[in-house]
């Protein structure tokens, strides 16, 4: 990916692009799930700018370019490369519906792919989970196939990232993944270099830092379904001890003129006071995603 290079050339000349927003302010939604809140801005992307259990941030809040909120493309990358596509991933999205446990949005069609983006964001009351269903339709004139992909920016905290894997990790050795208790752990580091790997999981991806454990939920591939060059999970960690991207994604799909995919994802965000791998942590994942 080519962020680092943008986000230093901030850095260097001061520049910034906040994430931080106000609730309250036009364009700002918040989900409330018992002690944890989701804010979405419509007028960002339709990024989720924070998610917080007892106003304790799990998400980057990061000032620069492509290194705060939670975003949603469309994937392979190689279909659009860099920057992200302006209309999915910048622009306002228009409000469809809203409540105050749902918010409905969709983004502008994008000339270059000529697809549209939709974001729906729920509380399900049953497991107090926050359902974000996403849903790619093909505006234009011509099949064309795709698949959906959630980056959710973390930031690089003292902490854990772990999820379940069906055969390997690649590029082999670029992250220093353990094995254990039926899970691969990963202890957030620094290194001044940008890291990516790719993973065969089983439906879920984890992040564990500052007592708090985020779980997201989503369809378990299988061989074949990710798009050409992709994968069910990806984790990128930006350079230096910046924010980490906890990505995951659906099923590769053709797309006629006029249809829709759908696709969702189940954020869980709860305490916890365990900072080591353990048998009870990947336990406490499975009762929340059950």
């Amino acid at each position: 990916m080519k962020k680092s290079f943008i986000i230093a050339l901030l850095t260097v000349f001061g520049l910034s692009a906040g994430a931080h927003t106000n609730e309250g302010e036009e364009g700002v939604f918040t989900l409330k799930s018992g002690n944890a809140v989701m804010t979405i801005d419509t007028n960002k992307g339709g990024k989720v700018l924070s998610l917080k259990y007892n106003d304790q941030e799990v998400i980057s809040q990061s000032r620069f370019p492509e290194s705060f909120g939670s975003t949603f493309w469309t994937s392979p990358q190689k279909e659009w490369n860099w920057p992200p596509v302006q209309e999915f991933d910048k622009q306002p999205y228009k409000v469809q519906e809203q409540s105050d446990k749902r918010l409905v949005i969709t983004s502008n069609t994008s000339q270059r792919l000529g697809m549209s983006v939709g974001k729906d964001f729920s509380v399900d009351k049953k497991d107090g989970s926050f359902v974000a269903t996403y849903s790619i339709k093909n505006e234009g004139s011509e099949a064309r196939s795709v698949a959906p992909w959630e980056i959710t920016r973390v930031p690089n905290a003292d902490g854990m990232i772990f999820f379940e894997v069906v055969d390997s990790i690649w590029p082999a050795g670029l992250m220093n993944f353990e094995e254990a208790h039926g899970a691969y752990w990963f202890k957030t580091d620094e290194a001044q270099q940008n890291r990516k790997v790719n993973a065969d999981g089983k439906g879920w991806l984890a992040y564990s830092a500052n007592g708090l454990l985020l779980v997201k939920q989503f369809q378990d591939l299988k061989a074949g379904e990710p798009a050409p060059g992709e994968a069910e999970i990806q984790v990128y960690l930006n350079r230096g001890k910046s924010f980490i991207e906890l990505e995951s994604q659906g099923a590769y799909k053709l797309l006629q003129p006029g249809e829709s995919l759908t696709w969702t994802v189940r954020w869980f965000l709860t305490p916890t006071t365990e900072t080591q791998p353990s048998a009870s942590l990947v336990k406490t994942v499975k009762k929340l995603i059950k």
